[in-house]
């Protein structure tokens, strides 16, 4: 017999447990880094629009969803779709979320051990060694990479972690985990964006984020600002569907979903405000990559007051971030295993844990340490490796076609009484904001999305 499904303890476990899924590199490098290439302030503003018409909506949608049904994204999509024009083929949905959250982890979890090396490094005085001596490292990471004993070493102890905060179930595991971690983050960035007004560099910063210049915002500006709100949100993978399974039906959907996102907004600009005051204190070469994070940032760090403080705190700011983010991925395809295969908890997540390990190992070994794999390019030699490959599938293609198909699923295939059953439970009063919600799920979301693969197929758009 099936164990009891597991619940959140209350509204606060499943904001916290969802915001952490969305908090993670996206919001403490990527955002930083669209922000400044985009010229701040107007970039800004649009992206706060695209949270509200585009982001929310589809976390709703997800929410609503997941809650509706007390299943993962397979068993959830087929329910609904049962007895529905093209019901079976919707199934598909499910599964493509389940494989995100598979194909996702297996590469982000390699990064998300990198942290884990420079927590260490940071604590132990050896990147302050390493800051000190010129070029040193850009050559360490560049050597740490490509060693493939170390890839798989990082890559395994956090998914240790991460099968540790998922094995012990939705209370007990999940929501535990995501109620010490999320405010330690919060308070850790807190803390560095206090710090980072005394610095010289501060007053730019904050002129630069929240003074708009709309002469300088383009169209692809506008595109990156919507691509990132839809990203930054964790949807599209099963994510906020499955955690939104575990929710009590006398909770709020849209005060649980429209807290998640000015949580995680607001982590987005605390980290803009630090990044900023240190790249316009510095002069700081900023680039796309994430690998800036490993190879400038430390350097930098130690040329502050207390710097060896800062980087630790900071690289175990981002460890919290990612761990957050990978213990979400892991239970979207654990909980697939539970609800569809009938597996225990600890079955699903041990054996779910060990397979997208071992897939990880060949990410791992991509990365400089395998020539076959790290040079394997059937995208071409921008994505080479398998590592990027991935990497580019599931962020140009997967999640915007999962997030496409949410939107049309919850906007036109389900009804307005089933959707509206759902919302008014716990917030009965809010039909003024469900009928706004109906509108933006049906129109505004599914045009928004589109736009991105329209960026990706005809605009050469990236979103990694």
């Amino acid at each position: 017999m099936a164990a009891p499904r597991g619940q959140w303890s209350g509204k606060l476990g499943f904001i916290l447990a969802a915001a952490g899924s969305a908090v993670g590199l996206g919001n403490l490098w990527k955002f930083p880094y669209i922000t400044y290439e985009n010229h701040g302030g107007a970039f800004v503003l649009v992206y706060l629009g695209a949270i509200a018409l585009v982001g929310i909506p589809i976390m709703l949608a997800e929410i609503i969803l997941g809650r509706r049904t007390q299943l993962s994204p397979v068993g959830a999509i087929r329910k609904l779709a049962a007895g529905r024009a093209g019901g079976s083929a919707w199934t598909g949905l499910g599964f493509l979320g389940v494989a995100s959250g598979f194909v996702i982890l297996s590469y982000y979890s390699i990064v998300a051990g990198w942290t884990l090396r420079y927590t260490w490094m940071a604590l132990g005085g050896q990147l302050e060694a390493l800051a000190a001596e010129p070029g040193a490292l850009g050559t360490f990471f560049g050597g740490y990479v490509a060693d493939g004993s170390q890839q798989i070493l990082g890559n395994g102890a956090f998914m240790l972690l991460t099968i540790g905060g998922v094995y012990f179930g939705v209370k007990s595991g999940i929501e535990r985990v995501a109620r010490v971690l999320m405010p330690l983050l919060v308070l850790i960035l807190l803390a560095m964006a206090v710090y980072a007004t005394t610095t010289a560099g501060f007053g730019k910063a904050v002129t630069f984020l929240f003074r708009p210049s709309f002469g300088e915002l383009t169209t692809h500006a506008v595109l990156e600002a919507v691509g990132h709100a839809f990203f930054t949100l964790s949807l599209g993978m099963g994510a906020i569907l499955t955690y939104g399974s575990y929710m009590g039906k006398n909770e709020s959907v849209p005060l649980a979903g429209i807290a998640i996102a000015v949580i995680d907004t607001i982590i987005a600009i605390l980290a803009c405000i630090v990044m900023f005051s240190i790249i316009f204190t510095f002069d700081m070469d900023v680039t796309k990559s994430a690998g800036i994070l490993f190879t400038t940032l430390p350097a930098v760090f130690y040329q502050l007051s207390g710097g060896g403080l800062i980087a630790s705190a900071f690289y175990i700011l981002v460890a919290f971030a990612a761990l957050t983010s990978t213990i979400s991925l892991l239970e979207v395809v654990s909980s697939y295993a539970i609800d569809e295969l009938k597996w225990t908890r600890h079955q699903a997540t041990l054996t779910m844990g060990l397979a997208i390990f071992l897939f990880g190992i060949l990410n791992a070994l991509s990365l400089g340490a395998v020539s076959g794999i790290s040079n394997f390019s059937p995208l071409g030699s921008a994505h080479a490796g398998l590592f990027n490959t991935l990497d580019y599938l599931a962020s140009n293609w997967m999640l915007p076609v999962g997030g496409l198909l949410i939107a049309i699923f919850t906007g036109w295939f389900l009804s307005p009484k089933e959707t509206w059953d759902e919302m008014r439970q716990g917030s009965p009063g809010c039909r003024s904001l469900y009928d706004g919600w109906l509108v933006l799920i049906r129109f505004a979301a599914p045009i928004a999305v589109g736009a991105i693969i329209f960026s990706i197929i005809f605009l050469g758009m990236e979103y990694q």
